[in-house]
């Protein structure tokens, strides 16, 4: 197959790719997507209504109700869903955390937001790298959101009821506990570039966001391969694939949701590839030979 003809098949593969980017819950809400290092995250905070199951989670008004429950709930801030869902999503306790996000997804341990806070430069740093640059209270202090995770102060609520902190600070929670009725979350603040983990009550209403179960096991970028290169990674327009044994070879490309973009048989030592039209974000590449399967994830920009 000729450059020419590889393009053509790949642009009439470009929806396919796009699909990929984004995960839909179980209301039907779509979410876009963003790959961060080795991880994939939804790129916006969670809507949805009903647990994967199929089941409501209930919408929660009153204070004392919800500073007494000890089953899931959600809530908007200042009980206003009109103005606050679609931007910064819904207000979640902990109790509704272990079964919200779609399937092949997950609510992320401690250690996942670890993972992502040191691949963006460490706790001091990552925060500036996490939060848009607009939405935020003044000084919205080194707000690059270089990363793409487009993080917003939507604000809490208080394990005794009432909401707080809008334009101030944005938490996300973990799966992860601290012993007894704690639990950890993700906190960004409009007046340091701090990323950091911080334990809280299980009735606070925090915000969540979905992490990817299959990109977070995918091998890393640029592993050391007996088989064949790839080059160069980041990519723009074209990769280039190099046949270490100098035999033909078949590759399959995927979405790091696990879709099959396309297959392609490579029978020179060395073929350029055209990914123009791939919408950006990661992508895995796996290389089958004779006798060997090898794989390598590469990023497009």
């Amino acid at each position: 197959m000729n450059k020419t003809i590889f393009s053509l098949l790949l642009l009439s593969l470009l929806s396919m790719g796009s699909r990929a980017q984004t995960v839909t819950d179980i209301d039907g809400n779509v979410y876009n997507t963003i790959a961060i290092g080795t991880q994939l995250w939804m790129k916006e905070n969670l809507k949805v209504t009903h647990y994967n199951n199929g089941l409501p989670i209930p919408n929660i008004t009153n204070d004392n109700t919800w500073s007494l429950l000890t089953t899931g709930a959600r809530a908007y801030y200042n009980n206003d869903s009109l103005n606050f869902s679609a931007t910064y999503g819904a207000i979640y306790n902990w109790y509704a955390v272990p079964n919200l996000c779609p399937a092949n997804w997950h609510v992320p341990v401690d250690n996942d937001w670890i993972v992502l806070r040191m691949y963006l430069g460490g706790t001091n740093v990552a925060g500036g790298k996490m939060k848009s640059v607009t939405g935020w209270n003044f000084p919205n202090m080194g707000a690059t959101n270089s990363s793409g995770f487009t993080g917003l102060p939507g604000g809490d609520r208080y394990d005794s009821g009432p909401f707080n902190y809008m334009g101030f600070f944005g938490h996300w929670w973990s799966s992860t506990a601290n012993g007894g009725s704690l639990r950890w979350a993700m906190l960004l603040t409009y007046d340091t570039t701090l990323a950091t983990t911080y334990y809280f009550n299980v009735n606070s209403g925090f915000a969540v966001r979905c992490i990817c179960d299959i990109a977070t096991s995918l091998p890393q970028l640029n592993p050391a391969s007996n088989y064949f290169e790839l080059f160069p990674n980041p990519a723009t327009d074209k990769i280039v694939i190099k046949s270490q044994d100098h035999k033909a070879i078949k590759i399959e490309l995927y979405s790091l949701l696990g879709e099959l973009l396309l297959q392609k048989e490579i029978n020179t030592p060395e073929t350029e590839t055209d990914i123009s039209a791939l919408p950006p974000g990661m992508y895995m590449l796996k290389a089958i030979g004779d006798g060997w399967t090898e794989q390598q994830k590469f990023m497009k920009e």
